[in-house]
């Protein structure tokens, strides 16, 4: 009940990013009942539709995470303690939030899918969604619920643990394994070649992989601001990416994994392009995809400046004037396009080459 009440009260711009998730959460909820519906019509060569549906979820649970981290009514405040909001419940507070916006897509992703079957109210749009979602096939009933059922739990325990209270860790110390399963996700691809189940599984280990390397390399963008005796501006760019690294470097490394597969599926478009078994519903997927991971960078953005918000205030009243932290701002930004930029067309060169050995 707590946590509907917040829900409730929260602001328009709250509301919206909640809304946002429910959009996503609907989009990938339909892809996964279109799998299933194709699965019950085809069941050869089911896995791996399921694992090329698996990503937008990845992505729709991340995005998720990252709006429940910047939800204002699961920020421990002063005084809270002493009513029982302590740092674990308002971590479960922001686990049930987003399990309600994630059902709430889920069931609007079922009512649609039937409606467009046929199984509620007849065939809309003359019977052309009938063909494309298997309409002469009876659609399990326990396998669609627990399909549903898997993004809300899986973003609400994602959510708990990313919200659990836990010491920091070093954006470097990640790095490593990033690299290391960046790696092994190119020896699977270029094992698997094009089509079957080990692509999209390569893929997904080159996206955690950059996904780990994320915060090291946001965080050596720092150190590459402040190089060669820097000044009052590059100090605070730098120092400020730094600091930010654990929390942009995660879904920068996501974006930089879209944008490697974007390069690939382009250069592969000689050698007959990328077989992916989602059908019609592929260019959707790859929108939700894209969306979904500028989104989540767009929204950790809100988060850090959230979080900069006693320190802008201190450089206005030290007499910093605005152009100064936009200035800053541009060139973390430009700091971050020139390293990541060189990482994204590497990755991608490579996966090429792993596909068209």
């Amino acid at each position: 009940m707590l946590a509907l009440r917040l829900a409730r009260g929260a602001r328009p711009l709250v509301q919206l990013r909640r809304l946002l998730v429910a959009a996503a959460c609907a989009g990938t909820g339909f892809l996964l009942l279109y799998v299933l519906a194709g699965a019950t019509a085809r069941p050869a060569g089911s896995f791996p539709r399921l694992l090329w549906a698996l990503i937008p979820l990845a992505v729709t649970v991340q995005f998720a995470v990252a709006v429940a981290r910047t939800d204002p009514a699961t920020r421990p405040r002063e005084g809270l303690d002493a009513v029982g909001l302590g740092p674990v419940r308002l971590t479960l507070v922001a686990a049930f939030s987003t399990a309600v916006s994630c059902t709430l897509g889920s069931a609007l992703a079922l009512a649609a899918f039937l409606h467009l079957r046929g199984d509620l109210t007849g065939l809309p749009f003359d019977g052309a969604g009938a063909g494309l979602l298997h309409a002469d096939r009876p659609l399990p009933v326990a396998a669609a619920l627990t399909l549903l059922a898997l993004l809300p739990l899986t973003a609400s325990a994602a959510t708990a643990l990313a919200l659990r209270p836990h010491p920091p860790l070093a954006p470097q110390t990640a790095l490593p394994w990033g690299i290391a399963l960046t790696a092994c996700g190119l020896a699977v691809e270029a094992y698997a070649g094009l089509g079957g189940a080990g692509m999209p599984a390569g893929w997904a280990l080159t996206a955690v992989g950059l996904s780990l390397a994320g915060p090291g390399l946001a965080y050596a963008c720092g150190a590459l601001v402040q190089a060669a005796r820097p000044g009052g501006l590059r100090l605070l760019a730098g120092r400020a990416l730094q600091e930010e690294a654990p929390r942009l470097g995660r879904p920068l490394g996501v974006l930089c994994a879209v944008g490697a597969g974007a390069l690939t599926a382009a250069a592969l478009r000689e050698h007959g392009g990328i077989a992916v078994p989602l059908g019609p519903l592929t260019g959707p997927a790859c929108a939700l995809v894209v969306l979904c991971v500028a989104a989540t960078l767009l929204t950790c953005a809100v988060e850090v400046r959230q979080d900069r918000s006693a320190t802008r205030a201190t450089l206005h009243d030290l007499g910093a004037a605005g152009t100064v932290l936009r200035t800053a701002a541009t060139l973390r930004a430009a700091a971050l396009l020139a390293v990541c930029a060189p990482v994204v067309w590497g990755v991608a060169q490579l996966t090429s080459l792993a596909l068209t050995r």
